[in-house]
């Protein structure tokens, strides 16, 4: 499964653990219990385990992900990334992390947003609305510009030998990056919860959207039942 986001990232599914049926029969071991089918009991146990913060038996499914992004984007969900660690019951734990190196592999790819947004007046950290039609050319043509200068300097670098550790000091956070990304149900979710509303950058958002259509597709009852407990 891979959906295309923005002009040139994606979100692959690579590998899954589990079922709809593992996040019952974790709980339900307590009791020496064990399901086959997924019934409406089962329903009502997800819904009930989800709605009042009963976690660990979500941590039992796995989904790896190949994701391709800008590396702006990638910075803020890195900080969803903390590590594997079994402690704490934090909804920022259970995951694995691993991405492509501007040492080893030139960069290629850069992001071209569709429209430049305007800063917001009350919020240091938002965007509101877009540029008129005449700055959204100039704008276009400004980072067209930056972009070819950029990678004609980059390419003069790599091309005198320098190294490339050292070259991609003048890469800039548009720059597209790949990962390889591991982590729980819960930890997904909470990464979607945080990053699928209004206040996150719009960039973000359209992962975060894609990556909720992705978890319908591996696990369809459980993430339904979750987004309903939720109030998504």
């Amino acid at each position: 499964m891979k959906k295309e986001v923005l002009d040139k990232g994606f979100i692959e599914v690579v590998d899954s653990l589990g079922s709809d049926l593992t996040v019952v029969n974790s709980a339900r071991v307590s009791f020496g219990k064990r399901k086959t089918k997924f019934d409406k009991s089962d329903a009502r146990l997800v819904r009930y385990l989800a709605k009042y913060k009963h976690y660990s038996p979500f941590r039992h499914l796995q989904v790896q992900f190949h994701l391709k992004a800008p590396e702006f984007v990638m910075r803020q969900w890195y900080k969803h990334v903390v590590g594997i660690e079994t402690t704490s019951n934090s909804s920022a734990k259970d995951h694995a992390w691993n991405e492509i190196s501007g040492r080893y592999v030139p960069v290629e790819d850069y992001y071209h947003p569709e429209v430049w947004r305007k800063q917001s007046d009350d919020n240091k950290q938002a965007s509101e609305g877009v540029l008129d039609d005449l700055q959204q050319k100039r704008m276009n043509m400004t980072y067209q510009v930056f972009l070819n200068q950029m990678e004609m300097a980059y390419g003069m670098m790599i091309n005198a030998g320098v190294a490339k550790e050292q070259a991609r000091v003048l890469l800039p956070l548009s720059q597209y990056t790949e990962v390889y990304w591991t982590a729980s149900f819960q930890a997904i979710m909470n990464f979607i919860e945080l990053r699928n509303e209004k206040t996150s950058q719009w960039e973000i958002q359209e992962y975060a959207k894609v990556l909720l259509d992705l978890m319908f597709d591996v696990y369809p009852e459980t993430t339904k039942l979750w987004s309903e407990a939720h109030n998504w």
